[in-house]
C-alpha cells in the first residue's frame, strides 16, 4: 500500500528549532521526520511509540476497563476539534487529576470515537502534528501499525530533558534500572506515568495485593528495610559473609554447609519453645538445598559475566531495594503518593543500596540472585535471561547510568 498525502498532515517540512533537545528517542524521531516533511516516517515512529491521553480520575475510577476520550480540544491555530495524545517524553508531572491512559496507534485505529475529531500529537512542542482521523485516514494508520516491529531486545531508554541524569535522585532511580531496561521504560522518569493510571493500579493489585495508599506505604517500607524477600536467604548468605570476615578469604562449601547446620541447631536448642527434632532437621535440609541453589546460580553468573571470577553474592537485599525504587514510581503512577513522596522514597532506596553494596556490579548480582531464587527455580529461563541482558546493557552502554553515576558518591 502506498502512502502519499493520505496522512493529511499540515504543510511540508517544519522549521528547524535551534537548541531543542528532544526528551527521548521518540520525540527526536518525530521531529526529524517532521523537519524533512516525511510524514510516512513520522507515522512509522508513532506506530512504535507509547501514546497517552488524559481523562478525569472520576471517569477512570468509575469504569476501569473503559477508555474515555475526553476532553475534545478546539485548536485555535488549526481551526479543528482534536484529541490530544502525548508521547512519554512529553508527559507532564503527575497530579491527582487528570490521569492518563496508555494506548498505541494500532488500538486507535479501532477505538477512535468520531471522524470529526483530529489526531493531535504533542501539541505545543517542536515535534507536534495534527492529522484528520476519518475512517479512510485510519486505514493508513493501520498500515503503519501493521508494519511496525517491536524492539528485538530490551534497551536502555533515557529521558534526556526533564529527568535527572546525575546526583542522588538519579542514583536512586538507577537502582531500579534493571526492570526499566527489561520493560522498555525510561529509567530516569521521576514523574512516572508508566503504563497509565488504570494499569498501574492493576499492576499493584495483581502482583502485590495493593489497593490503597496504606498498603502501598507498608510494602514500600518493607522493601526499603530489606524485609520483603525470604529471611532464610539472608540468613544463609549471612553465615557465609560472617565466615569470610572471620577467616579473611573465600569460604569452602563444606565449611559453609557445616556452619549453617550448626547455627540452626544451636538456635533451636536455645529457643524458649524449641521445635521438635523433625522440624529442626527439615530446616537444616532446606538450608542445605538453598546453599546448593545459590552456589549453582553463582557459578552460572560467573560463566555469564554477571559475577566476577572469585566473587560471591553478599546479600539479596538489592532485590528489595531495586523494587523499592520502582515501587515509589508505581505508587505515583497509581496516585497513591505525590511526586515529592516518591522522590523521597527513591532517595532512600539509593542510600540503603550504597550502605549494603560496593558497586553497581555487586548490587546487580544481589538483585538478580534474589529474583531468581523467588521466580526462576533453576530453569535459567526468562526470569534470569531478561536480567542478564539488562545487566549487560547497563554495564556496557556508554549512556548507561551505571557507567555515568558513581555508585558510592552520586
Amino acid at each position: 500500500m502506498g502512502v502519499r498525502n493520505e496522512l493529511g498532515a499540515g504543510p511540508g517540512a517544519a522549521a528547524h528549532v535551534p537548541h531543542w533537545r528532544a526528551p527521548t528517542e521518540v520525540e527526536h524521531g518525530l521531529y526529524e521526520a517532521k523537519a524533512r516533511g516525511d510524514w510516512p516516517a513520522y507515522f512509522d515512529v508513532l506506530a512504535r511509540a507509547r501514546l497517552y491521553h488524559a481523562m478525569t480520575r472520576a471517569q477512570a475510577d468509575a469504569r476501569q476497563d473503559w477508555v474515555t476520550f475526553n476532553p475534545v480540544r478546539w485548536d485555535q491555530r488549526h481551526g479543528v476539534l482534536s484529541l490530544v495524545f502525548l508521547t512519554d517524553g512529553m508527559l507532564p508531572a503527575p497530579v491527582p487529576d487528570p490521569v492518563y491512559f496508555l494506548t498505541d496507534l494500532a488500538a486507535l485505529v479501532h477505538d477512535w470515537p468520531s471522524d470529526d475529531e483530529w489526531f493531535a500529537v504533542d501539541p505545543g512542542s517542536p515535534c507536534e502534528a495534527y492529522f484528520p482521523a476519518t475512517a479512510a485516514h485510519r486505514q493508513v494508520w493501520r498500515w503503519h501499525a501493521e508494519r511496525a516491529t517491536a524492539p528485538s531486545r530490551p534497551r536502555l531508554r533515557t529521558l534526556w530533558a526533564g529527568g535527572p541524569l546525575h546526583g542522588a535522585v538519579a542514583h536512586g532511580l538507577a537502582c531500579g534500572a534493571l526492570l526499566c531496561v527489561s520493560n522498555g521504560s525510561l529509567w530516569n522518569a521521576m514523574g512516572w506515568h508508566g503504563t497509565g493510571y488504570v494499569r498501574e493500579r492493576r499492576r499493584l493489585r495483581e502482583w502485590w495485593d495493593i489497593t490503597t495508599r496504606e498498603g502501598w506505604a507498608s510494602a514500600l517500607e518493607s522493601l526499603l528495610a530489606g524485609e520483603m524477600s525470604s529471611p532464610v536467604w539472608g540468613f544463609v548468605l549471612g553465615v557465609r559473609r560472617s565466615l569470610a570476615l572471620d577467616f579473611g578469604g573465600a569460604v569452602e562449601m563444606d565449611h559453609w554447609r557445616h556452619t549453617t547446620s550448626r547455627v540452626l541447631r544451636g538456635r533451636a536448642a536455645q529457643s524458649a519453645d524449641p521445635p521438635d527434632n523433625a522440624e529442626i532437621e527439615a530446616q537444616v535440609a532446606g538450608a542445605q538445598r538453598l546453599i546448593g541453589r545459590i552456589a549453582r546460580y553463582e557459578a552460572r553468573f560467573r560463566a555469564d559475566g554477571l559475577l566476577a571470577e572469585g566473587r560471591f553474592v553478599q546479600s539479596v537485599e538489592a532485590w528489595d531495594y531495586g523494587r523499592a525504587s520502582k515501587m515509589a514510581r508505581w505508587g505515583l503512577g497509581a496516585r497513591f503518593c505525590t511526586v515529592e513522596e516518591a522522590e523521597r522514597a527513591v532517595l532512600r532506596a539509593g542510600r540503603v543500596s550504597r550502605i549494603g553494596y560496593r558497586s553497581w556490579e555487586d548490587f546487580s548480582a544481589g538483585y538478580v540472585l534474589g529474583r531468581c531464587l523467588h521466580f526462576d527455580e533453576e530453569e535459567f529461563g526468562d526470569w534470569y535471561g531478561e536480567m542478564l541482558t539488562a545487566h549487560r546493557i547497563l554495564t556496557t552502554d556508554p549512556d548507561s547510568p551505571w557507567r555515568n553515576i558513581p555508585f558510592k558518591n552520586p
